[in-house]
């Protein structure tokens, strides 16, 4: 594997794993009923930037924000975006 490959995927790595957290933390939030929460803004933006795999396994994990159902949809639309957006860099990658 090249090392472009793997810096690739360490960095994906990071993303998820802090999108995750923050899904967790904003759900341990709102059980104790602190006013500390995150904006939603900042789950769609996380996804953006390749958190979105993080996001959404967080989101159905910790069951949160699931009855909204503009999360789970729109998490997941991003991801599936994101997936094949990687899987024809992938590819593109391979033939040269």
């Amino acid at each position: 594997m090249s090392n472009v490959i793997f810096l690739i995927l360490v960095v994906l790595a990071i993303v998820n794993i802090a999108a995750f957290i923050i899904v967790g933390l904003d759900k341990r939030n709102s059980v104790k009923g602190d006013d500390d929460r995150y904006p939603e803004v900042s789950f769609f933006l996380m996804a953006t930037i390749f958190g979105s795999l993080g996001i959404f396994l967080g989101l159905f994990i910790f069951r949160h924000k699931t009855q909204k159902i503009y999360f789970p949809l729109g998490i997941g639309f991003i991801l599936i975006q994101q997936l094949v957006l990687l899987i024809l860099s992938y590819n593109l990658y391979l033939t040269k």
